[in-house]
């Protein structure tokens, strides 16, 4: 059975917290395991959540501040400790490659894992599988950031009362969704398109056209939201997004699940985020994310 879900392994912005870990984010994405922004200590919250270095299969780095990125050196450690079977792609900002270079080899261990190294440039699509595309889109920081946004290929669905009326059933279904057609009667005849799932995870950045680029359209949104709406001012002088802004990014691109996360440790009352989003107008499914929270990622409508 698939599985598609978010783990969440930590939540704090800057420093971590009493309660919160640096950040981290698990998306299980059928049979693979995408690593969002392993901050320090991301290795031990995988203990925690049950999750094993032989489920990934991407790393995927915003930027390279320490929160987003110092639990890499730990990570891939443990890849290489327990010989996960399967090579592992890193993608991250082409422009902190020294850091990355840093944290992959910070200290002497054994490499026995292939990591094949996929830094990002630019925006447009990083990678296409049997089953989804991975996409970079470009945010505002003070270092260069990028945002991830995975596209699920479209599909068909077959409409029984269509087969029924075409008298196609047992075997012959199979056959027509394999070969386009059967006896004059084409695929489009008896099908419909199945919109393929998307999920973005957008971490620190100021609004820009990267972020509703990304936003656009998702069944989840995995977004920053560091300050309240009363201290805009300093998200915007900080690079980052409010609870209000984040939401406001999410009604306008009909986001149907919204996450918010990377909380600054300011403040003390997380139920106030959500009171922000709400009165920004977001009307879907929404989370106030907490460490070792499991999110699944809504079901196709």
């Amino acid at each position: 059975m698939s599985v598609r879900e978010l783990v969440v392994l930590g939540t704090a912005s800057q420093v971590p917290t009493r309660h919160r870990n640096h950040n981290g984010y698990l998306l299980r994405w059928d049979g693979e395991g995408i690593l969002f922004d392993p901050g320090e200590g991301t290795q031990r919250q995988m203990v925690r959540a049950g999750v094993a270095a032989h489920d990934l299969n991407r790393i995927c780095v915003t930027h390279f501040h320490g929160d987003h990125c110092l639990g890499l050196a730990g990570v891939i450690q443990r890849i290489n400790l327990d010989k996960v079977p399967h090579e592992i792609t890193a993608h991250y900002p082409r422009s902190g490659q020294r850091f990355f270079d840093r944290l992959r080899y910070a200290t002497a261990y054994r490499e026995t894992v292939g990591i094949t190294e996929a830094p990002v440039a630019g925006d447009g699509p990083l990678a296409r599988t049997g089953g989804y595309t991975l996409e970079a889109r470009k945010l505002s920081h003070p270092v260069e950031s990028y945002g991830y946004r995975i596209v699920e290929h479209d599909g068909r669905r077959m409409l029984p009362e269509r087969l029924a009326a075409h008298g196609i059933k047992g075997p012959d279904v199979g056959r027509i969704q394999r070969e386009g057609s059967l006896g004059g009667v084409s695929l489009e005849d008896v099908s419909e398109v199945r919109r393929g799932q998307r999920f973005a995870f957008v971490m620190d950045t100021r609004l820009c056209e990267g972020v509703h680029a990304l936003a656009e359209g998702c069944d989840m949104l995995v977004i920053e939201s560091t300050f309240l709406d009363e201290d805009e001012q300093l998200a915007v002088e900080h690079g980052h997004l409010t609870a209000g802004q984040a939401a406001r990014v999410a009604r306008d691109g009909g986001v149907r699940h919204l996450v918010l996360t990377h909380f600054s440790q300011r403040y003390t009352d997380p139920d106030e985020f959500e009171r922000q989003a709400r009165a920004a107008g977001y009307e879907g499914e929404l989370t106030v994310a907490h460490d070792l929270l499991r999110v699944p990622v809504p079901k196709r409508r």
